[in-house]
C-alpha cells in the first residue's frame, strides 16, 4: 500500500514540475524573443524566482537559471529604472552593462508594449497549438447523448418554461430545423448567437416547443443550456484518493445501480441524493463487471456556492466524477483544426473571464481560487488517465495563465501595460518613484492571493 501511494505522490510531483515548468517556460520565452527581437539586452532568463538553484548557465549575454521560489519566472530585462523595483524576486542586480539603445526604457511605445504582451501572447498560442494538433491527430469527442433526464428549474429562463414538462429521457432530434446527434450540437445550437429562436423538436411524438430567446441574450441562452441535464448512466470516472468513495471501495468504471434499495436511473439523480445526504451512511449497490458489489459510504460535508443562486449551502460529497460515455468521433482536416483550436481557446478564454467576474460580483466564492498544491492534485490525477489528458489540462492553464497576467496589478504583464498605456496618454512615462510605490502594492497584492490560494490548497488538503 504504501509503495501504491509513493508512487502516486512521484508522479504527482513529476507532473507538477512538468506543468509548471512548460507553462513558465512559454511564458518567459515570449518575452525573451520579443526583447532579443527589437534589441533589447536580456542579462537573465529565469525559472522561479528568487535566489538561483546549482541548475544555471550563461550563454552569451544572457544568464539562464532555475531558481529556488516556484511560483512563476521571469526575464531580467536590459533597464536602469527598474532595477529597484523587483531587485529581491529576480535574484538581485547583474553584473552586465548595456549602452543605452539597448535599455528597456529607451525603446519606442510600440516596442516596449509588444515585449510586455509576447508572454500572454505566447500562452495562447500554446493553448492554440495544442488544441490544434489533438484536433488533427484524435479529432473532437462529442457526447453522443440526445436525450434529456431533467430540466433545472432553478437556472430556466422564463421563456424556455414549457421544457419543464418534459418527460424522463426525453430524446431531442432537431433544434431549428437541424438534425443533432450529440449533446455537443444542442449547446451549439442553443448557444448560436445568429438565431432569433430555438424550435425543439423531439422523438415519441413529443411536440415542438419554441423558445424566444434571440441569441444575443447571451445570458439567457447560457442558463437554458445549464439547465438542460443530459442522461447518463451513473459510472464511476474519476475516484479522489483519500475521500470517502476511495474509502469504501469504490472503483473507476462502477455502475451506480441503487441507494439504499432504490434504483438510481441518472448520474444527476446520483448527485442529488450525495448531496443531501452528508453525514448519512448510504448504502451503494454497484456494478462491477458481471458482479453486483455492495458497500456503505458516508458523505462528508462541503460548503459550496450554488452556481445559479449564488448563495452558499451545504452538500454531501463523496469525491468521484463521472465516466463520460464512448464518445463521437468528429475528425478535422487542417482548415477545421484550425477552427476548432480557436473555438478551444476562445472557448477557455471565456470560461475563464466569467469565473473572475462570478468572483468579483460574489457570485462564485473565491474559495474555488486554486494554488500551486492544488494544481499539483490535479496535475497528477489527470497524468494518470494519459497524456491526452494532460495537455488539453496544459492548454487550458496555459489559456488562465495568460488571462490572470492581464489584469491590471503593477509586478503583473496588464500592471506593466497600463503603465504603458498611460505613458502614451501622458507622453510621458510615470516617475520611476510612483512606478516603484506601485509596484510594491501590486507585489503585496499578488503575494495576498497567493497567500489565500495556498490556504484555499491547505484547506482542501485537510479536507481529503
Amino acid at each position: 500500500m504504501g509503495s501504491e501511494g509513493d508512487g502516486e505522490s512521484v508522479l504527482t510531483i513529476a507532473a507538477f514540475v512538468f506543468v509548471l515548468g512548460v507553462l513558465i517556460f512559454v511564458h518567459e520565452l515570449g518575452h525573451f524573443l520579443a526583447a532579443k527581437a527589437v534589441g533589447i539586452g536580456v542579462p537573465r532568463f529565469s525559472i522561479g524566482f528568487g535566489p538561483t538553484t546549482p541548475l544555471q548557465f550563461r550563454r552569451g549575454e544572457t544568464e539562464y537559471r532555475v531558481s529556488w521560489i516556484p511560483l512563476g519566472g521571469y526575464v531580467k530585462m536590459a533597464s536602469h529604472e527598474e532595477q529597484e523595483a523587483m531587485g529581491a524576486l529576480e535574484g538581485g542586480d547583474t553584473e552586465e552593462r548595456f549602452p543605452p539603445e539597448k535599455l528597456f526604457e529607451n525603446k519606442p511605445l510600440g516596442a516596449r508594449i509588444l515585449v510586455i504582451s509576447a508572454g500572454v501572447a505566447m500562452n495562447v498560442i500554446f493553448a492554440f497549438v495544442v488544441y490544434l494538433g489533438i484536433s488533427l491527430l484524435y479529432g473532437r469527442a462529442e457526447d453522443p447523448t440526445t436525450r434529456i433526464a431533467t430540466v433545472r428549474e432553478q437556472s430556466l429562463p422564463a421563456e424556455a418554461s414549457e421544457l419543464q414538462d418534459l418527460p424522463f429521457g426525453t430524446q431531442v432530434t432537431h433544434v431549428n430545423g437541424d438534425t443533432v446527434a450529440s449533446f455537443n450540437a444542442i449547446g451549439d445550437a442553443i448557444l448560436d448567437v445568429r438565431s432569433e429562436r430555438l424550435v425543439f423538436a423531439f422523438a415519441d411524438g413529443i411536440a415542438p416547443i419554441t423558445v424566444r430567446i434571440p441569441g444575443v441574450e447571451a445570458e439567457d441562452r447560457v442558463n437554458l443550456y445549464n439547465s438542460l441535464i443530459p442522461q447518463h448512466e451513473p459510472r464511476i470516472g474519476l475516484v479522489t484518493i483519500g475521500r470517502p468513495a476511495h474509502e469504501a471501495g469504490i472503483e473507476p468504471g462502477d455502475l451506480v445501480l441503487r441507494i439504499n434499495g432504490e434504483t438510481v436511473r441518472t448520474w444527476y439523480e446520483m448527485v442529488d441524493i450525495v448531496e443531501v445526504s452528508a453525514g448519512v451512511t448510504l448504502g451503494l449497490e454497484v456494478q462491477r463487471g458481471d458482479s453486483v458489489v455492495a458497500m456503505d459510504v458516508v458523505p462528508e460535508e462541503e460548503t459550496v456556492r450554488d452556481p445559479f443562486t449564488g448563495e452558499e449551502r451545504q452538500v454531501g460529497r463523496v469525491g468521484v466524477g463521472r465516466r463520460s460515455p464512448e464518445p463521437i468521433r468528429v475528425q478535422f482536416g487542417l482548415g477545421g483544426a484550425i477552427v476548432e483550436g480557436a473555438r478551444l481557446t476562445w472557448n477557455d478564454g471565456s470560461r475563464v473571464l466569467y469565473t473572475l467576474w462570478g468572483m468579483i460580483t460574489a457570485r462564485i466564492s473565491p474559495r474555488e481560487l486554486g494554488g500551486p498544491i492544488y494544481i499539483g492534485q490535479v496535475s497528477g490525477q489527470i497524468a494518470q488517465a494519459g497524456l491526452l489528458p494532460l495537455f488539453l489540462f496544459m492548454a487550458f492553464l496555459s489559456v488562465n495563465l495568460a488571462v490572470l497576467n492581464l489584469l491590471p496589478i503593477p509586478v503583473l504583464d496588464g500592471g506593466h501595460l497600463v503603465f504603458l498605456f498611460l505613458e502614451g496618454i501622458r507622453g510621458k512615462p510615470l516617475s520611476v518613484n510612483v512606478r516603484y510605490r506601485l509596484t510594491q502594492v501590486g507585489l503585496f497584492v499578488l503575494l495576498g492571493i497567493m497567500a489565500f490560494a495556498l490556504t484555499n490548497d491547505l484547506f482542501r488538503a485537510i479536507g481529503n
